[in-house]
Order: C-alpha cells, then structure tokens, then sequence
C-alpha cells in the first residue's frame, strides 16, 4: 500500500502527464495562455463539477457532458474564487482536451 507521500507524487506525475497532453491539444494561441497551476486548478474544478453534477454516479455506459456548461462552471468558479477572469470560448478547449485525456486513459 502507497504511503500518503507516495499517493501525492503520483497525482503530481499524472498531473504533469496531463497538462502536457492538453498542452498538445490546444490551439497554438492557447498554448501558453494559462500557467501549470491554473491548469490544475481547472483540472480540479472540472473533477469538482462532475462530482457535484452527479454524472460520476450515472450507470449509463455513455454520458453526454455539456463542454460548454463546464466551462462555463470554471469560469464562474474563477471568477468567486478571485481567480484570473477566464474566457469560456477558450476554457472550452481545455475541458474538452481533459475529457479526451480521461478517455484515452480508460
């Protein structure tokens, strides 16, 4: 059994795994727009919308997830957060980016 941490090293690896894959994945004027960190804040924000929405307890084989109601969560999370002023149209990419991510990660 992983100790505590050894569980935080490996959530850092697989953050580090997936900013770079969503890095790849964005347009290339996105690309440097946001820092690691916000990126791990939006990562966090999104797992926080799915768990809140409750289309992590679906039984359904497939879930159809509205990319543009969970950008739109970011950016109101941000924005009561104090966090940068985010732009949904953009954010967009990045959920979207995240979900084929957790896909390709199945």
């Amino acid at each position: 059994m992983a100790t505590f941490d050894e569980e935080l090293m490996q959530d850092q690896e697989e953050n580090k795994r997936e900013i770079a894959f969503i890095r790849e994945q964005l347009p290339s004027d996105l690309k440097e727009l946001y820092t690691d960190a916000q990126l791990v804040w939006m990562l966090d924000t999104i797992a926080t919308y799915f768990y809140e929405s409750g289309i992590l307890e679906s039984d359904d084989d497939e879930v159809d997830v509205d990319i543009d109601e969970v950008a739109a969560y970011l950016c109101k999370e941000a924005k009561s957060e104090g966090q940068p002023q985010l732009d949904p149209d953009e954010v967009r990419f990045v959920v979207e980016a995240d979900l084929d991510y957790q896909e390709d990660s199945l």
